[in-house]
């Protein structure tokens, strides 16, 4: 079992910046992927970014160039630093572990509660 608690959420201005984190109970290092999905009122819920073990990323097309996925192996914590942030931005915004390795394989699909960012004026 691995629980994600996310922080760092808020309300900011078009423009700002924010710095999303995500602290897990168990290493990251042993984690298939790690990713940032959001969930905007009446949408359905969408990828942010990802980080892999390997230390790959990948973006949503909307956030490219804006968000930067990192992770930190010895916190066990996985960033997701937004800058220029738009209205459209706003949503609720869920970790995601994908794939708990141990040595009898990888397991599990873990989500975080959630932290709730407001862009607006």
């Amino acid at each position: 079992q691995v629980q994600l608690v996310e922080s760092g959420g808020g309300l900011v201005q078009p423009g700002g910046s924010l710095r999303l984190s995500c602290a897990a109970s168990a290493s990251i290092s042993r984690i298939n992927a790690m990713g940032w999905y959001r969930q905007a009122p009446g949408k359905k819920r969408e990828l942010v970014a990802v980080v892999t073990r390997g230390g790959g990323t990948n973006y949503a097309e909307s956030v490219k160039g804006r968000f930067t996925i990192s992770r930190d192996d010895a916190k066990n914590t996985v960033y997701l630093q937004m800058n220029s942030l738009k209205p459209e931005d706003t949503a609720v915004y869920y970790c995601n572990a994908d794939g708990y390795c141990s040595g009898i394989g990888c397991y599990g699909d873990y989500w975080g509660q959630g932290t709730q960012v407001t862009v607006s004026s």
